[in-house]
């Protein structure tokens, strides 16, 4: 039997040789090549175009059978909220409802004595009715906690992860999902592996030999199109299709480049357009070989835990670098944590205090395509970038703003507060004030305290005013 075995053998290593040339060629050709010089041949684009087109007909098949069968496809709320708030000021507030409790007291009783005036300065029962209401609708409607969660979609992409309430609507409509699945673990997922794999493997490799060479324009120019095709592989290992704005304002040397946060691949998306200096901790393992790598042909800021606290040690080396024109801009994210493509955060005021130029970045990811926001209490980063890796697509759009300067008697979280406007007002997200850091912590006592100020400055205030007169 072995002799007949034997050529079935040859020819079963044969087909597996030609497979595997063919496919690294491919990659090579179409893939690796054009990363290296930044070249694109369309086929990212035409897929997307293709995939909107399976989108609008899916979500039209799937609201047609959902209405025939009476299914609730989507959430009846969105993330727009389910309370109609208009931005009042605190006084105004409770002058109306001051108003509003001394028309009713007038309207049930014939008497003629005057009662005291909706502006009055002293305290109220009515008063504690605002703080009740403010206390329900922030627990009915929290403008917070639901920035830590994936948004839904008004429209279905084929992806279960997507729609909380998908059902069996009809047998083409499954059989088309079950096609996606196949595409997109059979071959989508296998093929961005390999990608993924390729471009950190390049970037470890070459790195290391690049800083072997003495500190010069050379070993910076090899470093920064190191960088480049390395990130432009791994964008490609996403299928990450990239819009970007307003190159003029592309961050410069000696400068900080700040932006809201997402996603961890918001810095592959930032650095697959231009070399940014990184700053964060000291990891171990694979992350850790990578930042030891990439620091030895580029000068990055990594911090070891115990270092990170200092916030002195921090912005002193920050200092350092942004004073050297010669290196690449630092790269910031200063909500500290990520948030759900919705919104902008507080920005922390610590890189708002060196006194460097700023060059905000706005980024906006379309979550048609896949849901890039990493909710890290629920996923660890191997399931996330396992997710990514499974979607369709990653599709974005990136804006850089103008450079902006602290002004004159500006404080550090003024300017910060300014930046975060801008960035969320070109990115079409909701400027929030509060920290990112509720998504862990409590909320500080500083925030219950500035209430309390507020409502105090308007009685204390109106005294004042009244003892004048």
């Amino acid at each position: 039997m072995g002799p007949f075995m034997s050529p079935f053998n040859n020819l079963l290593c044969m087909l597996l040789g030609i497979s595997f040339t063919v496919w690294f060629t491919l990659l090579l050709v179409f893939i690796i090549v054009p990363a290296i010089f930044g070249l694109s041949f369309g086929i990212r684009s035409l897929y997307m175009k293709m995939l909107l087109k399976v989108f609008k007909w899916a979500t039209v098949r799937m609201e047609r059978g959902a209405k025939e069968k009476n299914h609730l496809l989507y959430k009846p709320y969105s993330l727009n909220g389910i309370i109609a708030k208009e931005p009042t000021s605190l006084e105004e507030e409770l002058k109306e409802i001051r108003r509003n409790g001394s028309s009713q007291d007038l309207d049930g009783s014939a008497s003629l004595t005057t009662g005291p005036s909706p502006s009055s300065s002293e305290f109220e029962m009515s008063d504690t009715f605002y703080f009740c209401r403010r206390g329900i609708e922030s627990i009915v409607d929290d403008e917070v906690t639901k920035r830590f969660t994936a948004e839904e979609l008004d429209s279905w992409n084929l992806l279960t992860r997507s729609n909380y309430n998908f059902n069996h609507i009809s047998t083409r409509l499954t059989v088309l999902w079950g096609l996606g699945v196949v595409i997109r673990y059979g071959f989508l997922l296998p093929l961005r592996l390999t990608l993924a794999i390729t471009g950190v493997s390049l970037l470890v490799v070459f790195t290391t030999m690049i800083g072997f060479l003495p500190n010069g324009r050379v070993k910076n120019f090899l470093s920064e199109k190191v960088h480049l095709m390395c990130y432009r592989i791994c964008v490609r290992a996403l299928t990450a299709i990239i819009t970007y704005h307003h190159s003029e304002n592309k961050p410069k040397n000696g400068g900080i480049c700040v932006a809201n946060h997402t996603s961890p691949i918001d810095i592959i998306i930032l650095a697959s357009d231009g070399c940014y200096a990184m700053v964060g901790q000291i990891h171990g393992g694979l992350m850790g070989l990578i930042q030891k790598s990439m620091v030895k042909a580029c000068p990055h800021i990594w911090f070891e835990r115990s270092e990170v606290k200092d916030r002195h040690l921090v912005a002193k080396r920050l200092s350092d670098h942004v004073k050297d024109k010669s290196k690449l801009p630092i790269l910031i994210f200063p909500e500290g944590t990520c948030i759900n493509n919705t919104s902008v955060m507080m920005f922390k005021k610590g890189s708002f205090e060196i006194g460097s130029t700023v060059y905000p970045v706005a980024i906006k990811y379309d979550p048609r395509f896949g849901d890039a926001f990493w909710n890290s209490s629920k996923f660890g980063m191997v399931n996330y970038l396992l997710r990514m890796m499974s979607s369709w697509a990653i599709v974005c759009s990136v804006w850089y703003l103008p450079p902006m300067s602290r002004q004159e008697g500006e404080d550090a979280v003024q300017f910060a507060n300014r930046v975060k406007a801008a960035i969320a007002r070109q990115g079409g997200l909701v400027d929030l004030l509060w920290d990112g850091g509720l998504k862990r912590g409590k909320v500080k006592d500083t925030f219950k305290e500035e209430q309390q100020k507020l409502y105090s400055k308007i009685l204390v205030g109106t005294q004042e005013d009244r003892s004048r007169s």
